[in-house]
């Protein structure tokens, strides 16, 4: 077996677990907000769990990351949707609020994930040095990993263009006229995203956001440690 064939197994192997959990709490997290405003559609579904068998899009979750990291690209990929019912909030909460809500949790839970995991990347990685090499290599590569890959997730699905969770936040602020074209425009979504990113013309709405926040959210840790 070649060096390089070894190196792209244990980069698989790395951030296989890292993907997989990222991908599946982003869904969690929009049927768990959903749940919380009064509708259970998730929770009877039985999709309120990090059990991955429940959320598993084989190509979504599995072949689309794998390939990415593979050819070095941007690791991203999807779970299948967690279902939710916003006439099934509770009768205080404006259904199209509630949509809100249940759009930001995946992005958000993304981000949470990735500042937390800033923290351990800082203290493990950086400033408690020299560390065994084995540990440092793992901690380092799955920091990483996980970093990287909710980063990319949340500044993904926040792109306002359907069916990502980004239009379904720009349509409470539309007017309904146009809010029904944007229901219609769904149906192209998913081929106009792939278009846009096969010519790298959405690398910029994502590159940049990711950067800016990989840099604060590493800063923050350092200045909190003493080490910035």
């Amino acid at each position: 077996m070649s060096e390089n064939v070894l190196a792209r197994i244990v980069t698989i192997a790395l951030w296989a677990v890292p993907v997989l959990f990222s991908i599946i709490v982003h869904e969690v997290a929009h049927g768990w907000i959903a749940n919380i405003l009064g509708d259970d559609t998730a929770k009877r579904m039985g999709r309120l769990t990090l059990n991955p068998v429940s959320h598993i899009d084989p190509i979504g979750t599995v072949i689309l990351p794998a390939f990415m990291i593979i050819i070095g690209g941007p690791v991203f990929g999807w779970a299948k949707p967690v279902p939710f019912n916003p006439y099934n909030f509770k009768r205080n909460i404006d259904p199209r609020n509630g949509v809100v809500w249940v759009a930001l949790a995946g992005p958000s839970s993304n981000l949470l994930i990735a500042f937390l995991t800033s923290f351990i990347y800082v203290a493990v990685v950086e400033l408690f040095s020299p560390l065994p090499y084995l540990f440092y290599f793992l901690v380092r590569n799955v920091a990483e990993a996980l970093i990287s890959v909710n980063l990319m997730l949340a500044c993904f699905n926040l792109i306002p263009i359907p069916p990502l969770d980004g239009s379904k936040i720009l349509m409470r602020f539309l007017p309904k006229k146009y809010s029904y074209y944007m229901l219609q425009f769904e149906r192209y979504g998913f081929l106009v995203l792939i278009i846009l990113l096969a010519t790298g013309t959405l690398s910029n709405f994502i590159v940049v956001p990711m950067r800016f926040l990989l840099r604060l959210f590493l800063l923050i840790p350092h200045l909190l440690f003493g080490n910035g």
